[in-house]
């Protein structure tokens, strides 16, 4: 019996700077990193992506994720463009649809029927894309978001499809991934068992109603990897990034999927308290959270269980710990981490 391979590993560099996190970058794709992600938060995905474009030669270039609705489809499509131009066809354009709360009063920018927009995004993604090169109208789109394009024409493009691939972790938005996307990205809260149990059934639901086959879906697993000699200082870098996202109301449903709502309403409790901040909820976490949502531990330990997402994942995204962290402690998580891709890489 053949033992399945462990996924392509990709990463997430991490810099107090854009000089850092290119720098980061590089390092990545000689350890062997397939992709290099861009995350937008403090930074711009697509920016970050651009900057990791000019710094690498070989990774591909992806954004995990840019958020969809912040963005017209025009400017998104234009963005996907030039990434791909300046990485040499290297470009993965990562979309999703963040939280309410990052769309309405961060963005100023509508959230209502999630699914639906962002269906109708990347059709009008897509339509700008594969046409703008020939100067005809393009119209795309639906209801919530459309795309009426007249006498315009962009000059040379290099490609007229680059990859869209959708981040998401309920069924809808998993489903519609299946349905529509080049690929899925998984939240690096996570685990084998319930990218088994719960996320590839409803990709492949969503592969059936488009009559597709899964070929034609990457499937990009998310983790948040914390190594290092000691264990337990593994795990304790590792429980800042659950305090964040345990204090966010969206995720719920990830946590109690893993059976952790109890020690999850803790954390959101403990969040609710004057003055605490959502990076500061390490000491509220629940060992058993961490170990059940992160991949921590010794190197031997870690490469051990990333062994469970073969078979199951096409590519894993990896991301260092960082939330609640000095910038000491993450370039050492980081250092930790490239050095692990480096022993893994086939």
């Amino acid at each position: 019996m053949t033992t399945p391979a462990l996924p392509r590993l990709g990463y997430a560099p991490w810099g107090a700077d854009l000089a850092e996190l290119t720098a980061a970058g590089r390092l990545a794709e000689e350890a062997g990193a397939d992709t290099l992600w861009a995350a937008e938060l403090h930074r711009s995905a697509t920016v970050t992506a651009a900057a990791l474009a000019c710094a690498t030669t070989t990774a591909r270039i992806g954004t995990a994720v840019a958020l969809a609705f912040v963005r017209s489809p025009m400017t998104c499509a234009l963005e996907a463009l030039d990434l791909d131009e300046l990485s040499d066809g290297r470009a993965v354009l990562g979309l999703g649809t963040g939280v309410r709360r990052l769309n309405e009063e961060w963005h100023g920018v509508r959230f209502d029927h999630p699914a639906q927009r962002l269906r109708e995004t990347v059709e009008c993604v897509r339509a700008f894309v594969a046409r703008c090169a020939d100067g005809d109208p393009i119209e795309a789109g639906g209801p919530l978001t459309a795309l009426r394009v007249r006498g315009y024409r962009r000059p040379l493009p290099r490609r007229t499809r680059v990859p869209v691939h959708l981040a998401a972790a309920g069924p809808l938005m998993t489903r519609l991934a299946g349905e529509i996307g080049d690929g899925w990205i998984g939240h690096e809260l996570g685990s084998p068992a319930h990218l088994r149990e719960t996320v590839l059934p409803a990709l492949r639901a969503g592969l059936a109603t488009a009559g597709r086959t899964p070929d034609d879906l990457e499937v990009v697993a998310s983790a948040c990897v914390s190594v290092h000699p000691d264990p337990a200082e593994a795990l304790r870098r590792a429980s800042g990034g659950v305090g964040f996202y345990a204090s966010v109301r969206t995720y719920a449903p990830l946590f109690a999927a893993h059976r952790l709502a109890a020690p999850q309403g803790r954390v959101a409790e403990e969040f609710r308290r004057p003055g605490v901040r959502a990076g500061d909820l390490a000491g509220a976490v629940d060992p058993a959270m961490t170990r059940a949502l992160t991949v921590c531990g010794t190197p031997d330990q870690v490469a051990d269980r990333l062994t469970g997402y073969a078979g199951l994942a096409d590519s894993l995204k990896i991301t260092p710990p960082v939330h609640g962290l000095t910038p000491r402690e993450i370039r050492e998580s980081q250092a930790h981490v490239l050095d692990l891709i480096r022993e893994l890489r086939p």
